[in-house]
């Protein structure tokens, strides 16, 4: 659903606002027209609209990580991987490590909370755009050592499955059930399924019982 100005001017920022409660996303939209130099190209509520409305264009995406239709994370990765020159600021409710680090592996450029003072918004919104990190530093100090010691292992073991479909993998080894998984990566209940039933195929084992004991072998699944 857009929502932007009708002559933009040239050095504005480009934002899209997404989020699937209306007061929130309008609240936002509210905030961010109000500012000097930013425009708000357009709005969306759910994954389908935000891959329709964001183009080339637009500069900085503001994603909430749980939509009506899917992920924001999910969103996130499909967005950057065609704009690669659009940065997205995710603004979410959940503050656990777990989403922040599927938030950056998917392309995210910041991390906000929602709760974040008008100030701390804006400062984020200018920061992002211009190609800047926004992540707390001991928030962003623990993120990047979980990635760094997991893609170790990951980017060696089993190169028929997708990073995604590994991660669950390794989620499904250290003993996480399909709902605890789905709360971990900010994924829907049916695409950890359907992302476990393509882990069993691929490595050509039974049940779940059986992919755990080839994971642990392999390295995976070992993390406290």
């Amino acid at each position: 659903m857009s929502a932007g100005s009708a002559s933009p001017s040239p050095s504005s920022i480009r934002v899209v606002v997404v989020d699937d409660h209306p007061v929130f996303r309008l609240g936002m939209v509210a905030l961010l027209s109000t500012l000097d130099g930013m425009e708000v190209a357009a709005q969306a509520s759910s994954v389908a609209e935000v891959l329709e409305v964001v183009d080339a264009e637009v500069d900085v995406v503001l994603m909430d990580l749980e939509l009506g239709d899917g992920s924001g994370v999910d969103a996130t990765r499909r967005l950057v991987q065609t704009y690669p020159e659009v940065r997205v600021l995710v603004v979410t409710m959940h503050e656990d490590d777990e989403s922040l680090v599927a938030s950056v592996r998917a392309g995210a450029r910041g991390y906000l909370v929602k709760g974040a003072d008008p100030a701390e918004v804006e400062r984020a919104v200018r920061a992002v755009a211009n190609g800047e990190m926004i992540l707390g530093a001991a928030v962003a100090a623990r993120a990047m050592t979980f990635m760094a010691a997991s893609h170790q292992v990951r980017s060696t073991v089993f190169p028929e499955l997708t990073d995604r479909e590994r991660e669950v993998l390794d989620l499904v080894a250290r003993g996480h059930d399909n709902a605890s998984i789905s709360r971990r990566l900010v994924l829907s209940p049916k695409t950890v399924r359907n992302h476990v039933s393509n882990v069993l195929a691929k490595l050509g084992v039974p049940d779940r019982s059986a992919a755990i004991v080839r994971a642990r072998d392999a390295g995976l699944g070992l993390e406290a």
